[in-house]
C-alpha cells in the first residue's frame, strides 16, 4: 500500500494555481507559504521576477511567533501595511495549493481589513 505524499499533493495543486494567476506591475501576486514553526507573504511582480514586499513570522514586530492563525493575522496586517507605505492597493491572492482556510483565511482577510482588494 502507497502512502500519501501531502506535499508533492500540495505542490502538484500550486503547480495548477500558477498556471492561471500571475502578478504585475499594476497587480502583483501575494504569495503565502507556511511551514510548522513560520509563516512567510511576499508581494511579487512576475513580469519583471522581482519581490516587491515581504513579511513573516520571523519580523522583529511581531512577538511570539509560531505557525498558528494569531501569527497570521499579524503577518496580514503587517503586509497590508507595507504595501499601503509602497503604493499597492489591488493584489492577486496566491494560496500557494494550500487550502482556503485557518492561516491562510485568517492572513487574507486580516490583509483585506488592512486595506488590501483581491
Amino acid at each position: 500500500m502507497s502512502t500519501i505524499n501531502r506535499k508533492g499533493i500540495r505542490q502538484r495543486i500550486h503547480k495548477r494555481i500558477r498556471r492561471k494567476v500571475t502578478g504585475t506591475a499594476d497587480r502583483p501576486r501575494l504569495a503565502i507559504y507556511y511551514s510548522n514553526q513560520h509563516i512567510y507573504v511576499q508581494v511579487i511582480d512576475d513580469s519583471a521576477g522581482k519581490t516587491l514586499i515581504s513579511a513573516s513570522t520571523m519580523d522583529k514586530s511581531i512577538e511570539n511567533a509560531s505557525s498558528n492563525v494569531a501569527s497570521a493575522q499579524k503577518v496580514g496586517a503587517l503586509i497590508a501595511e507595507r504595501a499601503k507605505g509602497s503604493n499597492i492597493s489591488a493584489v492577486v491572492f496566491d494560496r500557494g495549493g494550500h487550502l482556503y482556510h485557518g492561516k491562510v483565511k485568517a492572513l487574507a482577510d486580516a490583509a483585506r481589513e488592512g486595506g488590501l482588494q483581491f
